[in-house]
């Protein structure tokens, strides 16, 4: 069994009768498998920030990048195709698109979480003086709401 097969088999099982009242499926598999990915966004982060970046600043020649903006960047790209793929064959399973154009639509969604993203965290822990994994992990709550809205309507759209 692939491992999409499988993710589904364990979404239909969780999907139970008190849930089924309350969202839909989509839905419900939109949000463990963006719960998922959330914890694997938060855990890359953690260690990025402290042990890759080292909580330091990183100038790049033209700019000097904030120790948590760098991590934000570094752990992007992963989220972005695990989030992507998940979305696809396992919480949407849209297929009647090819993958291009549904990863162009996934791509332009995922410009506006970057930019919620950027502006959260300047204003979590810049402004507020919030700990950076504490801003990251509310700034991802707050674009899983964007997100999923994005995908159900946009990019992943029946």
């Amino acid at each position: 069994m692939s491992l999409s097969k499988t993710l589904i088999s364990l979404i239909d099982s969780l999907y139970i009768s008190p849930v089924r009242r309350i969202v839909s499926r989509d839905i419900f598999g939109y949000f463990l498998c963006g719960g998922s990915n959330m914890v694997l966004d938060a855990l890359w982060y953690f260690i990025t920030y402290h042990y890759v970046v080292a909580e330091r600043y990183v100038d790049l020649g033209i700019v000097v990048v904030s120790p948590h903006i760098a991590s934000l960047i570094v752990v992007f790209p992963i989220t972005f195709f695990t989030g992507f793929w998940l979305n696809r064959h396992v919480a949407f399973r849209v297929t009647h698109l090819s993958s291009r154009p549904q990863v162009i639509r996934y791509a332009l969604s995922v410009l506006g979480s970057i930019l919620i993203n950027y502006v959260c965290m300047k204003l979590f822990v810049e402004a507020l003086g919030i700990w950076p994994t504490p801003s990251k992990i509310l700034t991802t709550l707050i674009c899983a709401v964007y997100s999923l809205i994005a995908a159900k309507y946009y990019t992943f759209r029946k």
